[in-house]
């Protein structure tokens, strides 16, 4: 057996004065022994024992750091550089794939090549040198950061892997853009859920009646989330919380009007911000890229936030005795022609203000993930575009079909928008089309209502939403990303 020994290096908070770290594993007799095979001669590497183990874990002690970078006059290791990077990429909502790929690409930048090696976890980084099995550990700090700072995050990224940013001032720009870290505050955020639920009511054709009822329900939804965000023991509750009371007061608003027709989108539009659309998604790809154990606890994350949502529904309907629609339970695409013969509140809206509707919706994600009003209008730019995209295809190709190829499309477009401005990374400007695609809230009321034909559609769209971006991925290789240039800096 072959031991090495693990060189570990931990993040301190700021002020504290940072250490280097070795364990050294050693008893008393060890110790002789240890001592004893400095007058031996060196081990072959194929020798297998005790005095081998022990000549490997003094070799590795006294081996210096192969990769150091100087930051501020003090030797730091590369590996702790990429950690500090992949730490933050992870707080800005990056894939464990996507963050592992950014990280080698900026390690093979700067020229230190597979020498070292990443790996990544939902919360933590871990760079380790292949030759001596010295590993450098950074955790996540857990928080979540908004869209403007995970563009400059993904703009930093372009930077290393163009060289034009050293790995050295990794430190000082993650610092920078850490700094921007604030709550979110109340007034956008509560105009932002507002938007947002109405614009899906209207995109997904409720009557007028359920478009009020959910622009004010999404209001009251953001407040109570507001609220027990400042509490961790209470996040995991939201989800339910949300949707009982989403679905309480429509249906209460139901019974009292005698609406006797609820769509699904009157109960989830309000609640959607908190659906695992994308989470699941994630999850899927990040299992088709082989990584199980990330792709796997996501997905199980996913679905237990689903469970809680459809328990809340569930709970919400039994006390009002609201009946959900699940025939309703269509896809984007799905929607152009819905419509009732029925008059006054109970009307739907023309099929134009769907698109005035999407607009809104891009509004109302911007002030919910404070995207800042350059994204925000990147933001409804894709959001129409990809809605034109699979209103347009759906009846050709079929709403599961027309997605995936929607995604593609729009992965590859977003890509050369980042190759020409790179203040727009893709990422960053696929995002909000990401959410108008996945099937997330569709998937919500077939896990509600127990319907298997009104699941089968949602997780057929799932892997074509996966598949879309895969290949949509893959095809932006032919273009060179371009790294930030004179008049654009990545602290900014």
């Amino acid at each position: 057996m072959r031991l090495k020994i693990a060189e570990l290096w931990v993040r301190v908070p700021p002020g504290v004065p940072t250490f280097r770290a070795r364990r050294h594993f050693t008893a008393s007799p060890a110790r002789e022994l240890s001592r004893s095979a400095k007058a031996r001669p060196r081990y072959h590497s194929r020798v297998v024992g005790f005095g081998s183990a022990l000549a490997n874990l003094r070799n590795a002690l006294g081996r210096p750091e192969a990769h150091v970078e100087v930051v501020d006059g003090e030797t730091v290791p590369t590996g702790m550089l990429l950690g500090t990077l992949g730490a933050l990429l992870l707080d800005a909502g990056s894939s464990v794939t996507d963050v592992r790929s950014a990280l080698e690409k900026a390690r093979d930048a700067a020229g230190v090549g597979p020498t070292l090696a990443v790996g990544v976890l939902p919360a933590l980084v871990m760079v380790s040198e292949v030759a001596t099995g010295a590993a450098t550990i950074v955790n996540a700090e857990g928080v979540e950061l908004s869209s403007r700072q995970a563009a400059r995050a993904n703009r930093l990224v372009l930077g290393l892997e163009s060289g034009s940013i050293a790995l050295a001032e990794i430190p000082a720009r993650v610092r920078a853009i850490r700094a921007g870290t604030v709550p979110p505050p109340a007034l956008p955020w509560i105009l932002g859920n507002a938007l947002t639920s109405a614009g899906l009511a209207v995109v997904f054709r409720c009557p007028w009646w359920a478009i009020l009822v959910a622009l004010a329900v999404g209001a009251l939804v953001g407040v109570i989330g507001l609220l027990l965000r400042r509490f961790r023991e209470a996040v995991a509750i939201i989800p339910f919380l949300a949707a009982f009371v989403s679905t309480t007061i429509v249906g209460l608003v139901a019974a009292g009007t005698g609406f006797d027709h609820v769509p699904l989108f009157a109960v989830c539009a309000p609640v959607a911000v908190f659906v695992p659309g994308a989470l699941i998604t994630n999850a899927l790809l990040e299992l088709t890229a082989a990584d199980i154990v990330t792709g796997s606890s996501r997905l199980v994350q996913g679905l237990i936030m689903l469970g809680f949502m459809a328990a809340g529904i569930a709970s919400g309907s039994a006390l009002t005795g609201l009946h959900v629609d699940p025939s309703s339970a269509a896809l984007v695409g799905e929607v152009a022609g819905v419509g009732t013969d029925r008059g006054g509140w109970e009307a739907v809206p023309s099929y134009w203000v769907s698109w005035v509707a999407v607009v809104g919706l891009a509004v109302g994600l911007g002030l919910v993930f404070r995207s800042g009003w350059r994204l925000t209008l990147v933001s409804v730019a894709v959001m129409v575009t990809a809605y034109a995209l699979v209103s347009g295809t759906t009846p050709l190709w079929g709403s599961v079909v027309a997605t995936g190829a929607t995604a593609a499309l729009l992965f590859v477009a977003t890509r050369l928008l980042e190759r020409l401005v790179p203040a727009i990374p893709a990422t960053v400007s696929f995002f909000p089309a990401f959410l108008l695609l996945v099937p997330g809230t569709v998937g919500l009321v077939a896990v509600a209502t127990f319907d298997p034909e009104a699941l089968a559609n949602p997780l057929a769209t799932f892997v074509s939403l996966c598949i879309g971006t895969k290949i949509g991925g893959l095809l932006p290789g032919l273009f060179a990303r371009n790294a930030p240039h004179r008049g654009v800096d990545a602290t900014q």
